[in-house]
């Protein structure tokens, strides 16, 4: 089980994030084919087959059925935390919403423009409020999508975790 574990581990690592350095020193799947985010049918099968194991174990002693307990639950933590970022993967903002907005803030800026008086002052501040306002959606699109773009989640909390499983 717990080399499914690092396997599964490293898959993610390496389907997740393929421009960085695969994992070393540990078997797993051939990430070529699986999607960057969401799911993948390879790595669903390596967590039910450590379900399944976890299930035919029979702990004889009250000591090995507290971990056993542990485990199951542990485990049931796992698939709810996959089941998340599966789900949490792509993006929420509704494309014609996205584009209404920025019909909206065309149409704001442009009747801004029209009626505030043209001098150097007003100008640069209707120029920079625009480009404040770009800014401010663009990260708003970028944190969206947490795999993706300029703000994504870094692999480091995962390669830790990797690192930590190749100890034990």
């Amino acid at each position: 089980m717990r080399e499914q574990l690092r396997a599964y581990t490293a898959a993610v690592i390496a389907s997740t994030w393929p421009d960085e350095k695969p994992p070393a020193g540990v078997k797993y799947p051939d990430v070529a084919g699986m999607p960057v985010t969401g799911e993948s049918d390879v790595l669903g099968a390596i967590l039910n087959a450590v379900g399944r194991e976890i299930n035919q174990l029979e702990p004889k002693d009250p000591g090995r059925q507290r971990l056993l307990s542990e485990c199951m639950q542990q485990y049931s933590d796992v698939i709810k935390s996959r089941w998340t970022v599966i789900e949490q993967a792509r993006g929420s903002i509704w494309p014609p919403f996205y584009w209404v907005l920025v019909f909206w803030l065309v149409i704001l800026f442009a009747s801004l423009g029209l009626t505030a008086p043209a001098n150097r002052v007003t100008i640069l501040v209707i120029t920079l409020s625009a480009i404040s306002i770009t800014v401010a959606v663009f990260v708003i699109i970028d944190l969206d999508l947490p795999y993706e773009g300029l703000f994504s989640i870094p692999s480091t909390s995962m390669r830790h975790a990797l690192a930590d499983m190749m100890r034990s």
